[in-house]
């Protein structure tokens, strides 16, 4: 696992802000099932500056957290999906945009190969997401149009592209790496003289012209860094989000449609505080918007998978990490030993437990003198 060197030691040769280390991870946190995800802050010890290696101690607490792809500390999300090879699929599309609303984490919503359609399906397809409650961007990576109003946005900040194979992840990173201007004075002018294929170009695959789909070609989650601040994130593309995070209770607030009814029916509200928008008696949210069988096939595969977990695991128990704060009331990750694995037994359960041995080998004597002495009479 390669880490970048946020801070150094002085007087160390060898050791500089900027550079990168190849790492491993450190048995404890592997036996604590402690993960360790790409854009995580981590201490790094037994550091080798010479050979360029050391070991990652700890993870620090993380502000934010992607399942799909797993990335932390993320800033912003870019939902990007092609207008044409392959097309948008409705229910493809709902599903990326409640697993970005259930994150928490700000998000757009990009539409690339604007130069395969005509000017009546971009409109279309810009009406029919202001129904749903979005603004997306339209642009087209082969031409490198529309993409200085996303350049701005992502200024700064780490920034993941996530979408379904084909729509141009990789080809988007291309473009927005290659219009970089880097000068001496930037940290990342080290890292393009120490390693110049980390600033080569993403791989780039084509559509399946038998399914009309794209080809998996990114095989992992690389975090890439761009002039002036931030990273961008390429990631694997995936048809189907997994939704892990989102519970039953929460799935309508991932949809702007329910947030717009709810509001403009304030001060009412739905009879009941557990609605789930069914069309229960005092439902204040109507089945008459373009997502509402979309919204009811999620909360059925949300209801299954959560009576499983409920079945196969019970309740939540509490996890196997704890933050510790440390010096200058930096937060650390520590494991949390199990209850009365790792505590000495006390004397006096010791002693307990020997004289329990004694009185089942006496009662055992006792018992074969009496069947003697049956067996005599």
């Amino acid at each position: 696992m390669r880490v970048i060197v946020g801070a150094a030691p002085r007087g160390v040769e060898g050791a500089r802000p900027g550079g990168d280390l190849l790492c491993v991870v450190r048995a404890l946190l592997k036996k604590i099932r402690r993960r360790v995800l790409v854009g995580d802050r981590v201490l790094i010890g037994a550091v080798d500056w010479a050979g360029g290696r050391g070991v990652i101690e700890g993870v620090f607490e993380r502000r934010a957290e992607v399942a799909d792809p797993p990335v932390a500390n993320v800033d912003r999300l870019v939902l990007l999906f092609a207008l044409d090879q392959p097309q948008p699929e409705p229910a493809t599309l709902t599903r990326f945009l409640v697993d970005a609303e259930s994150t928490g984490i700000p998000f757009v919503l990009v539409f690339n190969k604007v130069e395969l359609v005509d000017d009546k399906t971009i409109s279309y397809w810009r009406d029919r997401m202001k129904s749903w409650g979005y603004d997306p961007l339209f642009l087209s990576v082969d031409q490198k149009s529309g993409l200085s109003a996303l350049e701005e946005t992502l200024e700064g900040q780490t920034t993941v592209i996530v979408g379904p194979s084909g729509v141009g992840k990789s080809s988007l990173i291309n473009a927005l790496r290659s219009n970089q201007n880097i000068s001496e004075e930037d940290p990342i002018h080290k890292l393009v003289e120490q390693n110049s294929k980390w600033f080569g170009e993403q791989r780039v695959g084509t559509v399946s012209k038998k399914s009309g789909k794209g080809k998996h070609t990114t095989r992992h989650v690389s975090l890439l860094p761009i002039a002036g601040g931030g990273f961008l994130a390429d990631t694997p593309g995936f048809n189907q989000p997994s939704l892990m995070k989102v519970t039953k209770k929460g799935l309508a607030e991932t949809f702007p449609e329910i947030r717009k009814m709810l509001a403009e029916n304030e001060p009412s509200k739905c009879l009941f505080n557990d609605c789930v928008h069914l069309g229960e008696r005092g439902c204040v949210v109507k089945g008459d918007w373009e997502r509402y069988p979309y919204y009811l096939q999620l909360l059925d595969e949300i209801k299954i998978r959560e009576s499983f977990q409920l079945r196969t695991f019970g309740t939540k128990r509490e996890g196997d990490v704890r933050y510790k704060t440390g010096v200058m009331g930096v937060k650390q990750a520590e494991p949390r030993l199990q209850l009365k694995k790792h505590r000495r037994v006390s004397r006096k359960k010791i002693n307990q437990s020997i004289l329990d041995d004694i009185d089942d080998e006496l009662d055992e004597d006792n018992w074969f003198d009496v069947k003697q002495r049956s067996r005599k009479r």
